[in-house]
């Protein structure tokens, strides 16, 4: 063998080992991916299932505002939809409205003194707070589990092995803008229109 083809060689093995080492970082990072948002789709059905109950509760009181409590039901059936679709623009949007609507009932809350004496209530509502602080916190994990992915795969040489192999793009987790702004609280106490 030649020190020509010996050199040949020894590049096509580096490369070849270069290129194995680039999929497994890509597949490593589309699992952190999949992992990230599976932990924003369990605390999603938690508060899936936690939100009923509170209208509920809530219910009982005659004269609560029913049309805050079909904005929360409606709201919770639409982030259910995107959820279910896998349809991250349209979840951002439904949890931006599910969590103002639930702000808007915990607001409107504060005008009924025995609902707020209600265990009940007040376990309902911590409970969905909490789960609002984790959703948000897991939101962070998912999206900059998203970007590495997408900067992985747009980034020289590893591009050529996303596209030889499809690796798609993670879509980023949106929230409205509404969400980011500081919360109108006058607005949570006006009545609904």
């Amino acid at each position: 063998m030649s020190v020509f083809s010996a050199v040949v060689l020894g590049v096509l093995v580096l490369v070849l080992f270069y290129s194995v080492f680039i999929y497994n970082t890509l597949v490593q990072l589309k699992h952190g991916v999949s992992k990230a948002w599976a932990n924003i789709d369990v605390l999603l059905k938690q508060r899936h299932d936690e939100l009923p109950k509170l209208v509920e509760v809530c219910r009982q009181y005659k004269d609560f505002e029913q049309a805050t409590l079909e904005r929360v039901i409606a709201a919770r059936g639409k982030v259910q939809d995107a959820s279910q679709q896998h349809d991250l623009g349209a979840l951002g949007t439904a949890e931006s409205a599910l969590r103002a609507s639930t702000l808007r009932l915990f607001a409107v809350a504060e005008a009924y003194p025995e609902l707020r004496a209600n265990e009940h209530f007040m376990q309902l509502q911590a409970r969905i707070t909490t789960l609002e602080n984790g959703i948000a916190d897991r939101r962070e994990l998912y999206n900059e589990s998203a970007n590495l992915l997408n900067v992985g795969r747009e980034q020289f040489p590893d591009l050529v092995i996303a596209r030889l192999f499809n690796f798609e793009e993670a879509v980023l987790l949106e929230f409205a803008a509404s969400e980011k702004a500081d919360v109108d609280m006058a607005s949570l106490f006006r009545p609904a229109a």
